[in-house]
């Protein structure tokens, strides 16, 4: 069903776990730039960065939502990450609050060296988002990027395997997660946050890479439970978890042609080829780079 790409394309990914705060854009955006700068001193391509990373969480209303986020493009947090992955020569993920118009997304936009790429909004929206965002309409874009393709999801969007598979489908080698998780029940003696079983398992599950980029902290109340991490696509950590409460950048050097081959269990196996389209869906695989799929 495959053949065996000859050809790496590596690249070095950062995740960037911090602590927002709430209404301070100023001082997150100075923040990100200060950490981005120390992960491109590093080596980091790709930087990530968490979900709502430019102006914090807990909104205590509409209002100072609406204070806080702007156009993407456009916008004031737009054209500083831009400006910034310009300046630096790399790519930057970010999770920003997004306004178009009368509405209000959460959303994560990707620019790089030449600037402005693109942008998702986040499908799934979890507890007191559903009063301030509107959901998603933009769908699981795939990005095709020098090195590969790349998706990004958003925080609960993880708690949906379909998320991640139809990213997969759609061509996605590596999947950029600005998160703010949150602690889940029953996970107060449990050593592991079900957010990265959550997120090991999807990469394993659909040959992805996935690096996911968490906050800290307490605010207003809401605690976060940081935990970063950067998963191959065979499932398994490559970098992190990162701490429960520190600032932290996990680094992580990762083959993109690799995904083909890793999705190729043995002869007769293949994670997408396999799937009873028949039964469950007729949705189709995007044929891969270097794959042939009967």
């Amino acid at each position: 069903m495959s053949v065996k790409t000859s050809t790496a394309r590596t690249v070095t990914v950062a995740t960037v776990q911090f602590e927002p705060i709430v209404g301070d854009r100023a001082g997150n955006l100075a923040a990100i730039e200060r950490l981005a700068r120390t992960a491109k001193a590093q080596g980091a391509e790709i930087v990530v960065l968490p979900e709502l990373a430019d102006s914090g969480y807990t909104f205590r209303d509409g209002d100072e939502l609406a204070a806080l986020a702007g156009p993407v493009p456009g916008g004031a947090s737009a054209e500083t990450l831009c400006r910034l992955a310009g300046e630096l020569g790399l790519y930057i993920v970010s999770g920003v609050a997004e306004q178009d118009g009368d509405r209000f997304y959460n959303s994560a936009l990707l620019c790089g060296p030449e600037g402005y790429i693109g942008k998702y909004r986040k499908l799934h929206l979890w507890n007191n988002e559903n009063r301030l965002f509107s959901k998603g309409d933009l769908g699981l874009p795939v990005f095709d990027l020098a090195f590969g393709r790349i998706g990004i999801a958003i925080c609960y969007d993880g708690w949906f395997p379909e998320t991640f598979r139809a990213l997969a489908l759609a061509g996605a080698e590596l999947a950029c997660v600005p998160t703010n998780w949150v602690p889940m029940a029953g996970a107060e003696s449990v050593p592991e946050p079900m957010a990265n079983i959550l997120h090991k398992a999807a990469a394993h599950t659909n040959g992805l890479y996935i690096a996911c980029a968490d906050r800290i902290g307490i605010e207003r109340g809401q605690p976060f439970i940081g935990r970063s991490l950067i998963v191959g696509p065979q499932g398994w950590p490559i970098s992190g978890p990162a701490s429960a409460d520190r600032e932290e950048i996990l680094l992580a050097q990762i083959d993109l042609s690799s995904v083909t081959e890793t999705r190729t269990l043995n002869s007769f196996n293949h994670l997408l080829g396999d799937r009873r389209a028949d039964v469950y869906g007729q949705q189709r695989p995007t044929q891969e780079r270097g794959t042939k799929c009967k």
